[in-house]
């Protein structure tokens, strides 16, 4: 049997750029909020895991993909669901709909952790998880390490504040798709363009206080950008990927 969740909204002014289009960190607010709701609604919700097990859900991947951008006063739907309790990864997938029509989709990785130790937790120890996932509706893809480039440069060194912070007093996810549109200057995009996939890596906690250097790769229609702490160790990575605008009398 395939389960899935439906998460319905408006896009409102919060949500969009100067162009009306939909910011990849305000998508990828949606798309996590939707999966924490399938989680409650399913019986595996953080609260119930923190009480009954000692883990949390950590994100370590995302990706989505769209046909076009996502726009002021669009009705989003996201459909989501998970491929089960096996192994230490879970993917869950996401089919993304403006007004009724399908117009992307979206795959992330989530991981067990406790809570005491950070240490990873094979999802089998979840009885939850069982016969929950969405069965035929299931993707096929998987989310790879991004392959670094070798000409990396220094774009900006990035305070992290009190206002990039969330719930786990780290800094929220959905911010490092701000730090990577940043970075690639996405206010000077050209009007026929947009940004059509992204992938992000969640590669270690930041917190507020500490100062990531930025670094940029690519030109065109493809972007890397990385963030690296002042050790040297990279916390995240991004791979951006702009399309040409359809024509809104198509859409």
């Amino acid at each position: 049997m395939s389960t899935f969740f439906e998460y319905d909204i408006r896009l409102n002014g919060l949500d969009v750029d100067s162009r009306s289009q939909c910011k990849a960190s305000a998508l990828l607010n949606h798309l996590q909020n939707a999966a924490t709701l399938a989680a409650e609604d399913g019986g595996f919700a953080r609260d119930v895991l923190v009480e009954r097990y000692g883990v949390f859900w950590m994100l370590a991947r995302s990706w989505y993909r769209l046909s076009r951008p996502l726009r002021y006063e669009d009705r989003l739907t996201v459909r989501t669901w998970h491929r089960g309790g096996k192994g230490a990864i879970m993917y869950r997938d996401y089919d993304i709909l403006a007004n009724g029509q399908p117009v992307g989709e979206s795959v992330s990785a989530w991981v067990l952790a406790s809570v005491d130790s950070h240490k990873l937790v094979r999802l089998s120890t979840i009885p939850e998880l069982e016969g929950t996932g969405g069965g035929a509706l299931c993707k096929t893809m998987t989310l790879a390490k991004l392959r670094q480039p070798g000409d990396l440069r220094e774009a900006e060194r990035r305070p992290m504040r009190y206002s990039d912070s969330d719930l786990n007093g780290h800094v929220n996810n959905t911010r490092y798709a701000d730090f990577a549109c940043d970075a690639v200057g996405m206010e000077s995009l050209a009007e026929d363009r947009y940004l059509a996939e992204m992938q992000i890596g969640y590669l270690a906690e930041c917190r507020p206080g500490e100062v990531l250097t930025i670094q940029t790769s690519g030109l065109g229609d493809s972007r890397f950008v990385r963030g690296v702490d002042d050790m040297g160790k990279p916390r995240f990575e991004t791979a951006l990927y702009f399309g040409e605008t359809p024509d809104r009398d198509i859409l």
